[in-house]
Formats: C-alpha cells, structure tokens, sequence
C-alpha cells in the first residue's frame, strides 16, 4: 500500500540562490527595495533574480524607470566580488537591448565602470569591456567613452590583459576611433597595434589591424600609419586566417591613399600577395585589395608591375559581386591609361 511521504527536498522549480519574485508590476520595485538590504545574502539572491528578469528588454525599460540603475552605479563598488560580478553581468546583460544601452550610457554609467577596470577578478574587468563593447556600437556610446578620457587606458590596458579581454577592448577601440582618433594616436597606440599584429591569436592580430584601418579613416592617422605600419600589414596579406587578411588589406587600402603609403606598400613588395588575393575568388579581401592595387597603379613603378597582370583584373569582372566587377573595371582603366 502506497504511503504519503514528506521530503526535504526543494521543489524542483525553487532556486535557494535567488529572491523570490513579487507578483506582477511589484517585482522589480521589491527586487529594487532588496538591494539596499544590510543583508549581504539577500543582494546576492536580488541581484541573481534580476539577472534572469532584464534578459525581457520590456522588464529592462521598467528596471530603468523604477531607478535600478542608481543603485547598481553603487554595487559597482561593493567589497564583495560576487555582488560586483553579478551587477556587471546585469547591466551587459541590458546593454545588449538598444533601451538598455541607452538608459546607461544617459545615466553616467560609463564614468562608474570606469572603476571596474583595475578590478581583481577577471570575470568583473571581463563583464566591464562586455558593457563598453556593446555601448561603443552607438555613436554616442563612443563619444560617451571617448569624453571620459578612457581611450588612453584602454590602450594601456591591451599591453596587460587576458587576451579575451584584449579581443573586447580592441572592438570598442575600433568604433570609438571611428569617431575621433587623436587621443589615441597621441597615447602611442600605433606602437602597441604594431606590437598586436604580429600576436599568437588570430583575433587579436584580425582585430588590431581593424583597429588601424578606423585610425586609417582620420588624415593625421593616416600618416602615422605609412610611417610605421605598412611593412606589418603587407606581411599580414600572406596570413593563414582570412579575417586578418581582410582587416590588414583593408588598413593598407585606407593608408595607401597618400602617396607616402603607396611608395612605402611597393618598397614592402605589396603587390605579388595582393594580387594573389584578387586571384582568390573567395577572397574576403579581394574588394579591398584591389582598391588597393588601383592606387598602386597611380605610380608609374606600380603600372609598369601590374601591366603584366590585367588577365587578373579580367576575371573579376565576371564576379557575382558588383562592388567588385565595378572596382576591377577602375583598377583596368587606371593599369592601361597613357599620358597623352
């Protein structure tokens, strides 16, 4: 016969770990209430419970107009490092909705994680460039970033972090000196990009090229690029991993729009691997390279090598792609063209 038993053990759907969350529209207000506990243990279960909520961009607009984030702002710096992981996990999490990446960039949150940089724990400094990441996609969470002076310390930053951490800091980099690039030229971030090229990981070396290419899109940046880069790039153009192809073909392309990078890219030998790049039909750089080769020509040392070559241009022409079909028609014309 068949007894009724009483066990100690939790329902299934109960997590000891989190608060339990109120009904409703009192959610959110309750969770806020509990992260001004004295109790270290109930921020903790606050904070694990908010994590799943924000992940609903609906509940991210409410936790902003409810004032979660003044209160985080304050975790930011509290003594203990799980309470400071899981509010920097909260707030990447927001940042990943366009609500949430608005409301911190407008609440002055950048200025507050600024503190988190130094941070002991890796997975906190980690979260951190997770949150910069994410607001540096929009254009006035690049200028916010660029505006609290922390170009510099990112910079700085890529000679000593984990390189997962590089990787992230070397994104936010490329979309904030999109915008304005002199600090970091002024910082020595040129010397450090160079230092990055020629990394173990391929990422690293793909992204720090990207990087180069945005600092390649502001004049100043461009010289600084010809003077000491090029040799690097054109290195980079025989890599085994396509992405650091694309990324150092594209920074060569930006860099040898003035003269000085062009008589620098042909000293370098640049033209035998791009034109093997244009030959590659898969060729994620194949656009930028024969851009590239185009300015090339417009040297008379440049034209006279690749005359020799214009069956290569040919064949781009029957490329599905009309980006590339239009470029290699330029690159012909331009191989051809005579003085009169």
């Amino acid at each position: 016969m068949a007894h009724a038993r009483i066990s100690a053990n939790l329902p299934p759907d109960i997590d000891p770990t989190k608060a339990p969350i109120a009904f409703g529209r009192r959610a959110l207000p309750k969770l806020n209430e509990e992260l001004h506990s004295p109790e270290l243990l109930t921020q903790q279960r606050a904070l694990m419970a908010l994590c799943d909520l924000v992940h609903d961009p609906e509940n991210v607009y409410q936790a902003i107009g409810v004032g979660f984030l003044d209160n985080l702002k304050i975790l930011l710096l509290h003594h203990d490092s799980t309470v400071r992981q899981k509010t920097t996990k909260i707030l990447y999490i927001m940042a990943m909705h366009n609500v949430g990446r608005q409301g911190l960039i407008q609440s002055g949150m950048i200025s507050a994680l600024t503190e988190l940089l130094d941070d002991p724990v890796d997975i906190c400094r980690k979260n951190t460039h997770q949150i910069f990441e994410m607001m540096a996609k929009l254009h006035e969470g690049a200028v916010g970033i660029l505006h609290a002076g922390l170009i510099p310390l990112l910079v700085f930053k890529l000679e000593t972090e984990l390189d997962e951490i590089q990787e992230l800091i070397l994104d936010t980099l490329s979309n904030c000196l999109r915008v304005e690039a002199s600090e970091a030229l002024a910082t020595g971030a040129i010397t450090i990009l160079k230092e990055k090229l020629k990394h173990s990981s391929a990422a690293i070396r793909s992204k720090a090229a990207w990087v180069l290419l945005e600092i390649g899109t502001h004049p100043e940046g461009k010289s600084m690029v010809c003077e000491e880069v090029i040799p690097v790039l054109v290195s980079l153009l025989e890599d085994t991993d396509p992405e650091v192809q694309a990324s150092a073909t594209g920074a060569l392309m930006f860099a040898t729009v003035k003269p000085q990078g062009r008589f620098s890219a042909l000293g370098a030998e640049a033209i035998p691997p791009l034109l093997k790049l244009v030959a590659e039909e898969t060729s994620k750089a194949r656009l930028s390279a024969i851009k590239t080769l185009t300015m090339l020509a417009e040297l008379p040392e440049g034209r006279k090598t690749l005359l020799d070559h214009t069956d290569t241009f040919q064949q781009c022409l029957n490329d599905p792609c009309e980006a590339v079909k239009r470029a290699a028609k330029i690159a012909i014309s331009v191989i051809k063209w005579k003085p009169f």
